[in-house]
């Protein structure tokens, strides 16, 4: 769900600009799932840009507010969401933990990296959304240590239907900064792309694992 429009293209606008959001439909990009894709988004690239990372953080935070109220705890989705999900906490002024895919193998063999009290209200920052295994992995980690997951906000989805599912059955609210939508939209406006292009890319979001170019 994308709650401010303008936020939406301003997003997908920035994403574009420094590169973190790549579209080569003529040369698409390799997944590791093996997956060809005319769209490659790395949302750690926007830690490099100053203006850009405040807008995530406050925009993001803002998001929170509006959604839950001020949480007791911000959770980031390692490894991608620590880094923003830090600087939101900051925002908030609130504490921060960070979930990783697995407990480690040793020492405490810790999932949830950060003190966190059974019963907190804990709002989780994620930086991408594909199909959100691995985000929602991170919320019944938090659960299973008696967090209160109010819901879930991530800087860009893609926007497949497996994500929808998955969140839809795991009851977990999904709220994202941009999007596939709002992406393509903006990249028509600024003329990133040619209505050619546009075409290729909205054929891929139908049936990206089927997708051929």
């Amino acid at each position: 769900m994308i709650l401010h429009k303008d936020t939406a293209k301003k997003t997908a606008e920035l994403l574009l600009q420094i590169k973190a959001i790549k579209l080569s439909p003529s040369d698409p990009f390799t997944w590791a799932s093996g997956w060809k894709s005319p769209i490659y988004c790395d949302n750690r690239v926007t830690l490099s840009f100053p203006s850009v990372r405040v807008f995530l953080k406050e925009e993001i935070a803002k998001i929170v507010e509006q959604q839950y109220g001020k949480p007791d705890v911000i959770a980031g989705v390692a490894t991608g969401a620590i880094a923003i999900g830090v600087l939101v906490a900051q925002e908030l002024g609130v504490p921060f933990v960070y979930v990783r895919p697995e407990p480690k193998k040793h020492g405490r063999k810790n999932q949830i990296e950060g003190y966190l009290e059974s019963g907190q209200n804990v709002v989780v920052i994620e930086d991408l959304i594909s199909t959100g295994k691995s985000s929602l992995n991170a919320v019944e980690a938090l659960k299973e240590e008696g967090a209160v997951v109010k819901g879930m906000v991530a800087i860009f989805s893609y926007e497949f239907d497996v994500a929808a599912d998955n969140f839809e059955k795991g009851n977990v609210n999904l709220t994202t900064l941009s999007n596939y939508t709002h992406l393509l939209e903006q990249a028509m406006d600024s003329k990133y792309i040619s209505d050619q292009e546009l075409e290729t890319l909205q054929k891929w979001r139908e049936d990206p694992g089927n997708w051929n170019q």
